[in-house]
């Protein structure tokens, strides 16, 4: 919230079309970019001063480097320095302070750790400008330094500080991962995913609801895979430097950290990665990487203000205005791609193995992608379909928000997002409402009933279409007598206009419009009718004379059974019999 309201002070709102929390977004990842490069370098730099000459061995008392000893004579410089640790982890453990000291022997001078000989300073380990003694003096005073510390970290109270200092720094290290958690959720991933996936342009489209139904790409969740990566390094790299930080708190434990801190610096300082004449280490690569995300970063910024203060004072058409921002925005990060690769010294030429891997990849695994984005670049060039038009694909209908690289973003009717591969506007039929001249026929069907005065309904037609404001006047109005139907005398109208958009809503209109003037003239709208034929005969089922016989002598006695029981049927007349 504060950066946003920094930078709706210094930019005037009105002026740039964008929102300012899509720049604040840019501008943090600017500064984690920068930060990270800054980072990069600082370590590159401190690195190069502390690695030693190859014939040097460092002098290492609870994990800390104090100084390197060189090789002299017939002593190697491992040899030297290793004595020397040994002595120095004996003389912690003594309960009397160990004392050192500088003497000579043999015009050399030595140092003696309680009056034994530690080792001799020999012409070897003095740096230009300075003498032998000097550099003795200069050791002893370190060698006391470091065996006080020792000890004192040894004491029960500086164990009870350090153990304090790590739970500290176990929270600090939580809290942290938390913020970077939500700041790559809430900024820098949405920035990321801007770059590839086409975003709506200003705010209000920004905070409209997602696509409820939509089934990812594979590029989707490839995406997404490659945009988990740089969290959980970040969080491996945080929790690292943390345990590090710990373990260099405790004696016993330093050692480890050192070992593990050289171990680590080696593998991303050394050279690993061959280029052409040149070798490049882990770290030199990820700050090449980081540099073509910023490079991507200003290319979008760049766009988006040549576009708001350029393209739109020209006064072309939005579908234009995509167009050229997107041959803009791909022509600078292509050249920005060059001059990255010429200022680390990378050879264009040694990219052809890359290449050709890439083109393996493509062929096997990557298809789609590759489809959809020579299928983006056709739409681009050669404009079937623009941003703004109101296009139908397959069963969505809605306006053309994005045209990207490997995707295209419909706005449907509902207000409901789809994301559309660009290979589908190629491969299947597309109905582009808007392409050349927007003005459309809309067929409006309706059925009279038979018997109707068609004059009177012909009029009725002209009259509700005339009335309708999105009802263009020319050209005019139709009706045409389609035929007789089953039940009804078919009609269409037809009317034109420049909203294809609306046609739903004008189609609803004419209908309500319509049968309020049928009403009124007394015309009535017939429903489906079907005439039923009923036919009497004689049922296909024939009886055996038994069985006719049998019937007969039953109809007889029920007959007799029914005079019996009602001797009044003979005074009326009853003939069943």
């Amino acid at each position: 919230m504060l950066l946003q309201t920094l930078l709706g002070t210094f930019m005037n709102r009105h002026a740039f079309p964008w929102s300012i929390r899509w720049m604040s977004r840019y501008f943090m990842l600017g500064l984690v970019s920068l930060g990270v490069s800054l980072m990069l370098g600082i370590n590159s730099g401190a690195i190069a001063q502390l690695d030693p000459p190859p014939e040097s061995k460092p002098v290492v008392l609870d994990g800390q480097i104090l100084f390197q000893v060189n090789s002299s004579g017939a002593f190697g410089a491992e040899e030297r320095a290793q004595t020397v640790n040994q002595k120095l982890e004996v003389a912690i453990e003594l309960d009397d302070p160990p004392k050192i000291e500088v003497g000579e022997r043999t015009k050399l001078p030595i140092i003696t750790l309680n009056e034994q000989h530690l080792i001799t300073v020999t012409e070897a380990d003095v740096p230009p400008g300075s003498t032998a003694y000097n550099q003795a003096l200069e050791w002893q005073a370190t060698l006391e330094s470091a065996l006080d510390q020792a000890r004192t970290e040894r004491s029960l109270s500086y164990l009870r500080w350090a153990a304090l200092v790590s739970g500290i720094i176990l929270v600090i290290t939580g809290l942290i991962q938390w913020g970077l958690q939500h700041g790559w959720r809430l900024y820098i991933q949405p920035a990321l995913m801007s770059q590839f996936l086409p975003d709506p342009e200003d705010e209000d489209e920004a905070d409209q609801g997602k696509p409820e139904e939509d089934n990812p790409s594979h590029s989707n969740r490839l995406l997404d895979a490659l945009l988990s990566l740089p969290p959980l390094l970040a969080r491996l790299g945080l929790w690292t430097a943390s345990l590090l930080s710990i373990t260099r708190l405790f004696p016993w434990t330093r050692q480890w950290s050192y070992v593990v801190s050289q171990s680590l610096l080696s593998v991303f300082t050394a050279p690993s990665i061959d280029l052409g004449r040149n070798n490049y280490s882990i770290s030199d690569m990820l700050l090449l990487l980081t540099s073509v995300v910023m490079l991507f970063i200003l290319s979008k910024i760049v766009t988006d203000i040549f576009r708001a203060r350029v393209l739109v004072v020209t006064g072309v058409n939005r579908g234009a205005q995509a167009t050229i921002a997107i041959i803009v925005r791909y022509s600078l990060v292509f050249f920005g791609s060059l001059a990255l690769m010429q200022i680390w010294g990378i050879d264009i030429s040694s990219l052809a193995i890359l290449a050709s891997s890439l083109g393996i990849g493509i062929g096997f695994g990557l298809q789609d992608i590759a489809k959809n984005f020579g299928s983006g670049l056709v739409l681009v060039f050669e404009r079937p379909i623009q941003v703004g038009d109101f296009v139908e694909v397959g069963e969505f209908q809605g306006t053309v928000e994005h045209i990207g690289a490997r995707s295209t973003l419909i706005r449907t009717l509902d207000q409901v997002s789809i994301i559309v591969p660009n290979s589908r506007f190629l491969e299947n039929e597309v109905i582009n409402w808007s392409l050349g001249n927007p003005v459309s026929r809309i067929r409006v069907p309706v059925g009279i009933a038979y018997g109707s005065d068609i004059e009177i309904v012909r009029d009725v037609f002209l009259q509700a279409a005339r009335s309708h404001p999105v009802v263009l006047s020319t050209p005019p109005p139709q009706v045409f007598f389609k035929g007789f139907g089953d039940s009804s005398l078919d009609f269409e109208v037809m009317v034109w206009t420049a909203e294809p958009s609306q046609q739903i809503r004008l189609k609803s209109d004419l209908y309500f419009a319509i049968e309020a003037l049928l009403r009124e003239h007394q015309v009535e709208i017939p429903f489906p009718q079907r005439d039923l034929h009923v036919r009497s005969g004689q049922l296909p089922i024939t009886l055996t004379p038994q069985m006719e016989q049998w019937i007969q002598q039953l109809m007889t006695t029920t007959s007799s059974n029914g005079h019996a029981h009602h001797p009044e049927s003979d005074r009326s007349g009853d003939s069943r019999t």
